[in-house]
């Protein structure tokens, strides 16, 4: 046992006087450059590269590291083994994700990369300005140098790309107001957010199924016609103008476009603004893939149509009516008791002007119930692009309803029945809220509903022949009256020209004599 521990001492003693020769002849710099030579020729022999995404970038976040993490979250959630689950906020979805220093393997056409997640112990810190977390995170993107240029360009794109498409689909959607007089809130904003939980979609929409699908397919080109937009040297941004009656479906619409499109929307109350650099710092703070709406515009505040309102000034001169100039501000609203001063020129420029080119992918909305009392200007191509007429319900749309809140498909009624609904529901020019709170009320009995809905037709179809009967026997009496004034002026002026006459000649007797 002693011979044992002499030969360990012994060999202990040639270990520290070897580590001290090696200290001596090859001292820390040589190491360190002899080191990172054997690295640069293994890596010369190498067929790999990699690349670091660190959580972190100096004092800020990095967003391709988010980017990653949420396109990982795809894979991983089908061929991960060891997954770690987050919830962000208004957001009702789980997400995957890669746990620490586990990897995963993904194809892009046809070539083979390999992402590790690497989580390591920051190193503590003595002092900064932001408090860094106490692990330090990062991706490592392990791919073959032949396909490097391709993995740096189009695959980062993609990966990016992707991450924005899971991002808008598992985050609900968001539906802003502007703070009131323009106020700020905590961040600096001037929106305030809550979550959008609107279930209407075009499904289960009361309109025209052809006309559902034009409107449809004219969105749909819109979100994906990017290229279209930059070739034609246009904004990406289209305006739509929803028109109607009330109760006839025109907020339904614009919840439905933005379940479909997975939009954002500012909701924008104009009497909360008070003048047009207002209006377009608003603009300015909106997002890409948003709608911005304007409801009632005809009340909001007085964009009334020119050429009703003493508009004849824009002639003068010899000039051409302008309709994009801007309107005469309406009374009071000039500032000095407190009111709005934002003019029609203002809100034309919000939506097809300069500003109107902040950001991209932007939908504009306007609703009105009166088309007639709003500025042809405001109603030209390139601001309202398409005009959506929301009438009254028609046969089509009351079929849509019958499903929604009875269950019912157009065989599971009587064909007299169908018959009789179909007669009766233009005449009766009933809105499909109308015609939906009849079907609320009498759910639970169907064959009750249906026959109480029947009768509500009927009696609004008999209300709307007895009003126009009495519109058209009034027009009737009125073109009688008419004629009969017009028959009376000519007799009265025949009678005046022949007492004249008749003056006349009495004149000239009294000469004669």
């Amino acid at each position: 046992m002693k011979e044992i521990w002499t030969t360990m001492a012994s060999m202990m003693g040639v270990w520290a006087f070897c580590q001290t020769l090696l200290h001596t002849v090859f001292p820390p710099e040589l190491r360190f450059a002899s080191i990172k030579f054997l690295y640069r020729l293994l890596n010369w022999f190498s067929s790999y590269c990699y690349y670091d995404i660190t959580e972190i970038d100096g004092v800020n976040t990095n967003e391709l590291y988010n980017a990653v993490q949420l396109y990982l979250s795809s894979s991983a959630s089908t061929t991960g083994t060891r997954l770690s689950l987050t919830r962000g906020l208004n957001s009702s979805n789980i997400t995957y994700g890669l746990s620490n220093n586990d990897r995963l393997v993904d194809t892009y056409n046809g070539a083979i990369v390999e992402w590790e997640h690497v989580v390591t112990q920051r190193q503590s810190q003595t002092f900064s300005w932001r408090p860094l977390p106490e692990e330090k995170r990062g991706f490592i993107l392990r791919v073959k140098k032949k396909n490097r240029q391709m993995v740096l360009g189009s695959y980062l794109d993609f990966v990016m790309e992707k991450a924005n498409e899971i991002r808008r689909k598992n985050q609900d959607r968001l539906l802003y107001t502007n703070s009131r007089g323009g106020s700020l809130d905590s961040r600096g904003h001037p929106w305030e957010s809550v979550p959008f939980k609107h279930p209407s979609t075009f499904e289960t929409l009361a309109m025209d199924p052809v006309k559902k699908a034009e409107i449809m397919a004219d969105l749909l080109d819109f979100a994906n016609g990017e290229s279209f937009y930059q070739r034609t040297g246009r904004a990406w941004k289209r305006g739509y103008l929803l028109y109607g009656p009330p109760g006839t479906g025109k907020s339904s619409m614009i919840a439905a476009m933005a379940n479909y499109l997975g939009y954002d929307i500012y909701d924008l109350e104009l009497t909360e603004v008070n003048t047009n650099s207002e209006l377009r710092k608003l603009l300015m703070k909106t997002s890409s893939k948003s709608i911005i709406v304007i409801e009632d515009i005809d009340c909001s505040i007085n964009l009334t149509n020119r050429k009703k309102s003493g508009g004849g000034s824009a002639n003068s001169g010899g000039r051409k009516n302008n309709h994009d100039a801007a309107s005469p501000a309406p009374p009071g609203a000039n500032g000095e008791d407190g009111g709005s001063t934002i003019t029609l020129s203002g809100l034309l420029n919000f939506t097809d002007g300069l500003w109107s080119c902040c950001g991209s992918e932007k939908i504009f909305v306007f609703t009105t119930n009166h088309i007639e009392k709003l500025d042809p200007a405001l109603l030209r191509s390139g601001r309202m692009d398409m005009h959506i007429n929301m009438s009254y319900c028609s046969f089509s749309a009351f079929k849509i309803l019958l499903k929604n809140y009875l269950g019912y498909e157009e065989t599971d009624l009587e064909k007299q029945m169908l018959e009789e609904l179909e007669g009766v529901i233009d005449e009766a020019e009933m809105t499909p809220a109308d015609i939906s709170e009849v079907l609320i009320k009498n759910r639970r009995d169907k064959n009750k509903a249906v026959g109480e809905l029947l009768e509500a037709l009927k009696t609004k179809a008999e209300q709307n022949r007895a009003k126009k009967l009495l519109e058209s026997n009034r027009n009737e009496v009125e073109d009688e009256e008419q004629e009969k004034r017009a028959l009376d002026i000519p007799k009265e002026g025949f009678d005046q020209l022949e007492e004249s006459c008749n003056k006349c000649e009495e004149k000239d007797d009294e000469k004669v004599h």
